[in-house]
């Protein structure tokens, strides 16, 4: 082999040689360096929203039941690892539990009266949403029943809520203010109770909130209940002091306050703070 041929071979190899390191140094990332940055890319979407990341159990009132499904997903979602658990009952039971020293997180009542009852146990309550009263009927109201004077006869079977729970005594706040007499065939522990009484066709009537009669609309019929006989029952939702997630409980009570939770509410049927 020539002397010449040996030399360019030789300048071929240190050229290439010299092409090849900085692509090395811009080449593709580590195994670990790749975990590195997916690591911090993940907590980076997990803090996005402001919001602690943990398993959070809320005590809600029953006729939050459906609603609060929703807005717990749309929680989920906006708050990667966090997760929301419901417990569902009339307030007077959520109270009791409270009481009991049930682990939870935050509690959210259909009355004021049960949440002032817990200030030792609570955070400062915060109203985030109102509710009104209506008649449930069967499917097609077969009865023809036009108003609360209507459920004082004797021949429909008229059930209530139980008036230690906050829709029973709405209840009877409004028919003691018309002054109405209903002798009820049941008196039931929660909202949800009383509605499926009519909706199995137990009960003729039964006074229950707007929004759970909305939930059955294949099922009951409602009839409204005028303004000035109505009554206006208040959400109040508060972090409880036993919590041991209290910075990410105080963010979920805050965001029911917020845009997003507001619109989930107001499209149930719920009205405005």
């Amino acid at each position: 082999m020539s002397l010449a041929l040996t030399r360019r071979r030789a300048a071929t190899a240190l050229m290439t040689a010299a092409l090849l390191v900085p692509l090395a140094a811009c080449g593709g990332e580590s195994d670990s360096d790749s975990k590195k940055n997916a690591d911090a890319g993940s907590t980076a979407k997990a803090s996005a929203s402001g919001a602690p990341a943990a398993d959070l159990t809320v005590l809600a009132a029953a006729s939050l039941t459906d609603v609060f499904k929703t807005a717990g997903a749309a929680y989920e979602k906006a708050n990667p690892g966090t997760k929301v658990k419901f417990s569902f009952a009339g307030s007077q039971e959520l109270a009791a539990q409270v009481k009991q020293g049930a682990p939870a997180d935050a509690l959210v009542t259909a009355d004021t009266k049960t949440m002032d009852g817990l200030r030792g146990d609570t955070g400062s309550p915060e109203i985030i949403a109102k509710n009104r009263l209506v008649i449930a009927t069967g499917e097609g109201n077969p009865d023809g029943i036009e108003g609360l004077r209507d459920l004082a006869d004797s021949k429909l079977k008229v059930v209530l809520a139980a008036p230690e729970v906050p829709v029973g005594r709405y209840s009877k706040q409004v028919l003691d203010a018309q002054k109405i007499v209903v002798k009820p065939v049941s008196q039931e522990p929660n909202v949800r109770a009383v509605l499926s009484k009519v909706e199995l066709g137990e009960a003729d009537a039964g006074i229950v909130y707007k929004t759970d009669a909305a939930t059955a609309t294949d099922k009951v019929d409602a009839v409204e209940i005028p303004d000035a006989q109505n009554a206006i029952a208040d959400y109040p939702a508060a972090t409880l002091k036993t919590s041991e997630h209290a910075d990410a409980a105080a963010a979920f009570v805050s965001w029911l306050s917020g845009p997003e939770a507001q619109k989930i509410l107001q499209d149930a049927g719920f009205q405005k703070p």
